[in-house]
């Protein structure tokens, strides 16, 4: 059995250039980067080349880069070290239906404890209206939050349009940029953004390492709270092996250019399911405004699980649930109002750099082969 992996927008693998720039962490450089003596001080510098690398990818200052465990975290302390930060001017919060879920569950939890949230809905391609999010805002509005590109069907959203509402009415903008840094440009000024989430291991970064981009001058209430590590904003001793993966995989994703032929893939494989499906398949998600690695389809009449079941060693996603002999769409599907008939056949299929077009050739052709069995009968 071949292994084909089509899954990146869940997990990358770990470059093999960042390995090697990790491996003298591994081994020596041990020391705590906040310590003051000799044994410290290569690892500080390495904590502090390595936020320099994350800053320059978002065209930054490197104060204004946090590190943290993981994009849940970041978007924790967007959003909750926002609220408890600003609550005094205001409860309100603005973000989407189509959120990842470490958005919508601290924006659910922060309304137990007497936030206001508006969940502004997304077209039938995913992508949000600008006055939509114009219209939300309120006197009590502190924060809007609006990822940069779904995980699961690429739509990429209109932040720089956003931003510009958010600062016309003085309002925080923050966006979840997880699955966008590294396929897609992400300068932060460029996005109009004063907070963004960056999570390693969507670009070929270790698992358990994130950064979030605050604007200097917003201040935002810790999630944990200790010592001043991260000027204050995150306690905690910093892994210089961590930050290092996560500086090396940055500066790599600086060239854009493997996207452009990722992209090219996508674009073949689309080409080439129509060809084979023709009406039987359905693109969701935006034509043209979508990550040059995605490619989420509905393979109507059929249920995804059980076209992915009949691919042999290809991992790739599903769109939808069987529960109980029902199917449930996901919430993303959901929201962009896809119809049950066409949303249960979804599958995601989402390309990296090492993806040849051998590999996707080889897909197709185990998807022309896909019997009647995942046939609705």
């Amino acid at each position: 059995m071949t292994s084909i992996y089509l899954d990146y927008n869940a997990s990358t693998p770990i470059d093999p250039a960042v390995t090697a720039a990790m491996q003298p962490y591994l081994d020596e450089a041990f020391g705590n980067p906040s310590s003051g003596h000799w044994a410290s001080m290569p690892a500080k510098a390495a904590l502090e080349k390595a936020r320099g690398q994350v800053a320059a990818l978002l065209d930054c200052a490197p104060d204004e880069i946090v590190f943290t465990s993981g994009g849940s975290e970041a978007n924790n302390l967007a959003i909750k070290g926002t609220f408890f930060a600003l609550r005094h001017k205001g409860e309100h919060i603005v973000t989407t239906t189509v959120e990842h879920p470490a958005i919508l569950a601290p924006c659910r939890f922060l309304e137990q404890l007497g936030a206001a949230v508006t969940y502004v809905p997304v077209d039938s391609t995913g992508r949000v209206d600008p006055d939509d999010v114009r219209r939300a805002i309120t006197s009590r509005t502190i924060l809007i939050s609006v990822m940069h590109a779904n995980n699961e069907v690429g739509t990429i959203q209109p932040i720089e349009e956003i931003g510009a509402v958010a600062r016309e009415r003085g309002v925080r903008f923050h966006t979840d940029a997880a699955q966008s840094v590294g396929k897609i440009a992400s300068k932060v000024d460029t996005l109009g953004v004063d907070l963004l989430t960056i999570a390693g291991h969507k670009l070929y970064a270790p698992k358990g390492v994130g950064a979030l981009y605050v604007r200097g001058g917003v201040r935002l209430e810790p999630l944990i709270h200790g010592a001043g590590h991260e000027h204050g904003r995150r306690a905690g001793t910093e892994s210089a092996l961590l930050a290092v993966g996560l500086g090396t995989a940055c500066a790599l994703a600086s060239d854009l250019e493997p996207m452009a032929r990722v992209r090219v893939l996508r674009d073949r494989f689309w080409d080439a399911l129509q060809e084979s499906f023709g009406d039987r398949i359905v693109l969701n998600g935006h034509p043209q405004h979508r990550l040059p690695n995605t490619l989420n389809v509905s393979f109507v009449g059929m249920i995804g699980a059980e076209v992915l079941s009949h691919l042999d060693g290809v991992a790739a996603s599903t769109g939808s649930a069987c529960h109980a002999g029902r199917v449930e769409l996901s919430p993303v599907l959901t929201a962009m109002g896809v119809p049950e008939k066409i949303g249960m056949g979804a599958v995601r299929f989402s390309l990296g750099r090492a993806t040849t077009s051998t590999e996707i050739d080889a897909v197709v052709d185990q998807l022309r082969a896909v019997t009647v069995r995942s046939a609705i009968r």
